[in-house]
């Protein structure tokens, strides 16, 4: 057997060190792990039941995910190993719905490709329109993934097919289709949107930085950079400064680097900044300090992120209080004192607390009257807007 033969029949030692979240250790997980490996104990003894219990990964994982992808992987493997191609074809294209959001786009990438290079070291003429149908096929499911390197390598192996089969008119097409995508400056427009995010984020429009490093972060991801793990990382950055309650990795092309080791500290990051855990949105910086503060723009802006938890500790904190010592709000938000008064200030200038400081007696005077009277206020233009237009209203009709 063949290094390329082994690596396609017997591909499960690179399981590509599933990464799991923390609650991964779910029953259903289990249950799928389990069924996966009791179902490649089978391979070798009892292929076709095998492929029945790998069929059972598939029922149990509901939404689609790591654990069905293996599985199908495995079947298709097995059929053609029947010589089973009808199914084999069949799985493959099922295979192919769970490449863009399933699994990551390398993981993906690397498991396509493996398949497409043993397929094609079969030279029988047999296998030559099964070939030309499996290259079809990725190319059609790739309209949508928008994975320019795999659409590029696998439109050079069919290329390669036609030119065998003596097919020049088809050939042609496709080489004037891989000469037009070279001509495609994706990564230039990848480091535009990457550097105009940069920018409006250090002017504070952050709904704008969101947009550009999404832009970058697709443009980086299609065309396979390495760049775009970074480039999330600016993203979900973005995604906090602005407040939005939305988690980035929601996402279909966020979602499936949300386990990557280089990003799952943004991950944990983004969980306990929205949920307003002060305690563990800086356990989180303390102890992946390297994997985010190394990076001298993310470290920039850490100490707004910072400041913004604090904020909203701070007005959860003071709301049932008319007097609160300084020095408790300084232990609770885990700050010095004199960090406590500057954080106050700031939210006093911007109306964001109703109050004064008595630095003398190390108190915060809360003002509730002035904060309900803004609102009593409010309601009453309403009142007077909403009589306004009733009136109006009761004119025409007269």
């Amino acid at each position: 057997m063949s290094d390329m033969e082994d690596d396609f029949m017997c591909d499960d030692e690179e399981d590509y060190d599933l990464e799991y979240s923390e609650d991964s250790n779910s029953e259903p997980n289990v249950d799928l792990e389990n069924q996966y490996y009791n179902s490649k104990a089978l391979k070798e003894d009892d292929p076709k039941a095998a492929l029945i219990s790998f069929q059972k990964v598939l029922e149990l994982e509901g939404e689609k995910g790591e654990w069905g992808f293996k599985a199908l992987k495995q079947m298709i493997k097995m059929n053609f190993k029947l010589t089973n191609f009808p199914e084999m074809m069949n799985r493959y294209k099922q295979l192919l719905t769970y490449i863009r959001s399933a699994v990551t786009r390398n993981y993906s990438e690397k498991s396509i490709n493996s398949i497409l290079d043993y397929i094609s070291t079969s030279k029988q003429v047999l296998f030559m329109d099964l070939l030309q149908e499996f290259y079809e096929t990725t190319l059609d499911a790739l309209k949508d993934a928008k994975n320019d390197r795999l659409w590029f390598k696998t439109n050079t192996k069919l290329g390669k097919l036609y030119l065998e089969r003596e097919e020049y008119g088809k050939l042609q097409k496709i080489l004037r289709q891989l000469h037009q995508s070279c001509q495609v400056k994706k990564h230039s427009s990848s480091m535009q949107s990457e550097c105009g995010g940069k920018m409006h984020l250090r002017e504070g429009e952050f709904e704008k930085a969101h947009t550009d490093f999404f832009e970058a972060f697709k443009n980086y991801d299609e065309s396979g950079s390495p760049r775009r793990t970074t480039c999330l990382k600016y993203l979900v950055l973005a995604n906090m400064l602005m407040k939005s309650g939305i988690n980035p990795f929601d996402s279909q092309e966020a979602k499936p680097y949300k386990n990557d080791p280089d990003i799952l500290a943004m991950t944990n990051l983004v969980s306990s900044y929205q949920n307003n855990d002060i305690t563990e949105f800086e356990k989180i910086l303390k102890t992946n300090h390297s994997n985010i503060m190394d990076d001298p723009f993310i470290r920039e802006h850490i100490e707004e992120l910072l400041r913004n938890i604090r904020t909203q500790v701070l007005v959860k904190l003071i709301k049932p209080y008319t007097r609160i010592h300084i020095p408790f709000i300084s232990k609770e938000l885990n700050i010095d004192v004199c960090d406590v008064e500057s954080l106050l200030v700031q939210c006093i200038l911007d109306s964001t607390i109703n109050g004064r400081i008595d630095q003398v007696n190390q108190l915060l005077e809360l003002d509730h009257q002035k904060r309900n009277g803004a609102r009593y206020m409010a309601l009453d233009k309403w009142t007077n807007q909403l009589n306004t237009l009733n009136q109006a209203i009761v004119s025409k009709l007269a």
